[in-house]
């Protein structure tokens, strides 16, 4: 038997349970592309197992709910705010309610105790690390950087994750259709999140790509036809196009935008939506290119710190990973930018190859509120009375190993 991502068959298993008894089912993913097209792939295959339940269960099913986190006002991953406002759709507290996590959870420890606490049997998707190996009290993990996975591969976006959980759930009922289009969400989720394109994910961009121009999704297809194959060098440049049109920041109630657009069946409403999108990333393209020139100014070629750590109460978080990501590349240094608030500031972290992000937090994590991500991109909250102690210990964390 094929070695298989631990809890993979467990976490099916509910998800199949909690469809047959007709539970509610909340899904709560990050509110990137990976996480967007994460909870996309998750609520079509729960749709797709309700579809052929009986008329009767099917019309007392509800609907699966999404929601994703506020960035600007809530930062990264599940959190007390969201909480709050999950819990408000718990509707039927006659039975029990699943809420499944992607895309973030491993770091929640106190939120999933929460949501137990209120009644949820929580799932957690995850690709991030979890920190020092501790696990949150979830029901069920599925991580595959968990301790005791032994499972080869572990560098899936979460999205990747989230494909071979939906196999695992629909099995032979995933129409080559469905699987076609599970696919092209998952290579451009792959690519967006900048995960490795070795084992897995190189089949998934192979596949994903192979026939993108002519996909069968509405949004997709809008999109390619709006911004014109014929107009790139080659497939991924347009990927590459699309990817920074999908990963935009507007949401509604908790509701990503682009989620709503990624799952619109009506392909001329999509082409409505795909304009819009192309409209808001022109605008914060231009603010990020305003805000990366702004800050080189200041830096001027050559800063002297071995880091860049730089915040302001006008940057605006969901800028700055595209700006640290610039800044990182040009000056070949680590990049801390954070959008500071009253009591706490909010940042992103992008560093050169050969550093990582979450272990220089992790050796000073008794000075931040919350932290995580991947070596190469990260995030943190810190209360502003820790900023320079934190830039401090940042410094004599990066003195100490080579990258340049």
């Amino acid at each position: 038997m094929a070695m298989k991502i631990k809890n993979i068959e467990l976490a099916a298993e509910r998800i199949c349970q909690a469809v047959l008894r007709g539970e509610q089912i909340i899904i709560f993913a990050d509110s990137d592309l990976d996480g967007v097209a994460s909870a996309t792939l998750m609520k079509e295959t729960i749709d797709n197992l309700v579809s052929v339940l009986p008329e009767k269960n099917k019309k007392e099913y509800p609907d699966v709910l999404a929601f994703f986190p506020d960035r600007h006002n809530e930062g990264y991953g599940l959190n007390d705010k969201a909480l709050i406002f999950i819990k408000t759709k718990k509707i039927l507290n006659f039975k029990p309610a699943l809420l499944i996590t992607l895309d973030c959870g491993i770091t929640n420890y106190a939120e999933i105790e929460s949501a137990k606490q209120s009644g949820f049997d929580v799932i957690i998707i995850d690709h991030h690390i979890p920190i020092g190996g501790q696990l949150p009290k979830a029901d069920i993990i599925v991580d595959p950087k968990q301790p005791e996975d032994n499972f080869p591969f572990k560098e899936y976006c979460n999205t990747g994750l989230t494909f071979k959980l939906s196999q695992e759930i629909l099995g032979d009922k995933m129409s080559s259709l469905l699987k076609e289009s599970f696919l092209q969400l998952t290579a451009l989720a792959t690519i967006s999140d900048m995960m490795i394109e070795e084992d897995e994910n190189k089949d998934f961009i192979l596949q994903g790509l192979a026939n993108i121009e002519k996909s069968q999704r509405p949004a997709l297809r809008a999109l390619v036809e709006i911004l014109g194959p014929q107009n790139f060098n080659s497939t991924r440049d347009l990927v590459s196009k699309m990817n920074g049109i999908l990963n935009s920041s507007l949401m509604d109630d908790h509701v990503m935008l682009v989620y709503k657009y990624l799952i619109e069946s009506n392909f001329e409403k999509a082409k409505i939506m795909a304009n819009q999108f192309i409209e808001e990333h022109e605008t914060r393209q231009r603010e990020i290119i305003s805000l990366t020139e702004n800050i080189k100014y200041q830096l001027g070629d050559s800063p002297l710190d071995l880091i860049i750590f730089i915040g302001s109460p006008q940057y605006n978080i969901e800028y700055l990973g595209s700006v640290a990501s610039r800044l990182a590349n040009y000056y070949n240094k680590p990049v801390f930018l954070y959008e500071q608030h009253d009591e706490y500031s909010r940042g992103t972290v992008r560093v050169p190859k050969g550093c990582d992000a979450v272990k220089a937090m992790e050796s000073c994590s008794y000075l931040l509120q919350t932290f995580g991500g991947h070596p190469a991109a990260a995030g943190f909250t810190v209360a502003n009375e820790n900023l320079e102690k934190f830039k401090e210990e940042l410094i004599k964390y990066f003195s100490k190993i080579s990258w340049q």
